[in-house]
């Protein structure tokens, strides 16, 4: 059995991709009965190895979950330059929350998160071994809690059922629910490492997540926007947090990295001290598209020549303070290769020598402030403030070998913090925050509030793919930014696509679309 194939059963199957010049996956593929329901002799290793393949696509392209959390947001702007980056639209609807069900990257991403749940429920009639199945099951509850925080509907079928069946749909609280109850059913299966693999560790951050974004799930018979309109957090809620924070903090595994960029380098794997949940890359030979991280931000005439695409916005910008480590720093095996300092990217660029760069034009390359969401004249090249999250691996090609980072130590501290301030404890919250704080080389903060917690959050999590769930949590979602006009609270979820409704009379169209 080719684990390809089983990509999108879980949804219903679709030729229609979009296809963009920037994009370097597409796949689909129609099911048959053959190519699913048969094998006994599965090779069960092989199959597990698929699920956590198949997780690439919906979490590392720059077009799928990355996209859904991070253009949303006041982090991230995918200018038009010209007639560049232009795609019919499709990145600036991201960001003005102006989408609908036909929107190409959205409707893809609900399919490959399908394609995970899909192949995680696929492996468990083949006998799988008790930490074969446990791992397969967290990898189904991690996809699900996007399906979840993206369109409160979470498509299933029972192990071993016909594959070809229309999917049943768990909705709101009762999806949370399911989530929340498969996680404490493994956790004692799941190994204590590595970060690479499903492990009991990244089941506790994954249930921290679920504990702290309950209050903005609905029941599943009620409006489901009421609760992601005005979010309620349960001490109770806030208490499981915290428990669990304390079991990830008392197990002495986890600690906070001494130099930021670390946790996203080529060798992240072994010099990374906080990084609790990760994708696997192997350098040159079998990687995700994480080198997209880098590609889709650099101007064309940088090392390595990128894209010339994405941007941050001064705003969010401006909330870093001038010394914050994160903000930007030499990092050994790029800067002193490229010039380029992972980190922020504004102002005038040099190569590795000091030479100013220059933009195609011939004027210099020089990264503004300013940015819109279409660009046009002489310096469209060059406008927006570019973002370098992944110390650029030069060494191992397209198949870069930094592993994907989906969860870190540094948010088990911060989710902590954020729930004992939401139960009235700011002391201790600030003593989390503060911990965070000076690592990261900014000085202490003296008081802690909501704003400044989501800020601090911005300024730890930017660009890894959290940005709209927290905005959400903490009710900003829905405000005006830069390059962003008045909002509609139907966009606190994204539309089920239309072609899934087409095909599945158990989806029910979000409010507002």
């Amino acid at each position: 059995m080719k684990y390809r194939k089983l990509l999108y059963a879980i949804t219903i199957p679709s030729v229609l991709l979009f296809s963009c010049t920037k994009l370097d996956e597409t796949f689909n593929g129609d099911l048959t009965q053959d190519q699913v329901g048969g094998g006994g002799s599965a090779n069960v290793d092989a199959l597990l190895t698929g699920i956590y393949n198949s997780m690439r696509l919906p979490y590392q392209d720059q077009s799928r979950w990355w996209a859904a959390e991070e253009h949303t947001s006041d982090e991230c702007l995918g200018p038009t330059r010209g007639g560049d980056w232009d795609d019919n639209g499709v990145w600036r609807l991201l960001h003005v929350h102006k989408w609908d069900g036909n929107h190409s990257f959205l409707a893809s991403t609900f399919d490959d998160l399908g394609g995970v749940v899909y192949g995680a429920t696929d492996i468990l009639q083949f006998s799988p071994s008790t930490q074969q199945a446990a791992e397969a099951r967290l990898l189904r509850a991690f996809a699900n809690f996007s399906w979840l925080c993206g369109w409160n509907q979470c498509p299933y079928r029972e192990p071993g059922g016909d594959p070809l069946a229309i999917p049943q749909v768990r909705v709101g609280s009762d999806a949370l629910d399911y989530i929340i109850s498969e996680l404490n059913d493994i956790m004692g299966d799941l190994p204590d490492g590595p970060a690479n693999k499903a492990n009991k560790y990244a089941a506790k951050v994954l249930l921290m997540k679920c504990y702290l974004n309950k209050g903005t799930i609905s029941p599943a018979s009620g409006d489901p926007l009421a609760n992601r309109q005005n979010p309620t957090f349960d001490a109770a809620d806030m208490d499981q947090v915290i428990s669990l924070a304390d079991e990830i903090i008392n197990s002495g595994k986890y600690s906070l990295a001494d130099n930021y960029f670390d946790n996203f380098a080529k060798n992240n794997n072994q010099i990374s001290t906080e990084n609790i949940f990760t994708a696997e890359n192997i350098g040159g030979s079998n990687s995700g598209n994480v080198r997209s991280r880098w590609f889709c931000t650099l101007h064309y005439n940088q090392n390595p020549s990128g894209w010339n695409g994405f941007t941050t916005l001064s705003d969010f910008y401006d909330k870093f303070d001038d010394a914050d480590l994160r903000r930007s720093q030499e990092y050994d095996g790029v800067t002193d290769v490229s010039g380029i300092k992972p980190g922020f990217l504004v102002g005038q660029q040099y190569d590795q020598n000091g030479t100013a760069l220059k933009d195609r034009t011939g004027a210099p390359l020089a990264f503004t402030r300013e940015v819109s969401a279409i660009e046009r004249g002489a310096n469209l090249e060059v406008t927006g403030i570019r973002v370098v999250k992944y110390p650029i691996d030069y060494s191992s090609g397209d198949n870069s070998d930094n592993d994907y980072v989906y969860y870190r130590y540094a948010d088990v501290l911060l989710m902590k913090a954020e729930a004992l301030l939401r139960k009235g404890d700011a002391g201790g919250a600030l003593t989390l925050v503060n911990q965070v704080r000076e690592k990261r080389g900014v000085a202490a903060l003296g008081s802690v509030s909501l704003d400044q917690m989501l800020d601090e959050r911005g300024r730890e999590f930017y660009w890894e793919g959290h940005r709209r769930t927290d905005l959400i949590r903490f009710g900003k979602y829905l405000e005006v930014w830069q390059e962003k006009p008045s909002d509609d609270p139907k966009n606190l979820l994204f539309p089920i696509p239309f072609r899934q409704l087409a095909a599945n009379p158990n989806l029910i169209q979000n409010p507002g679309y």
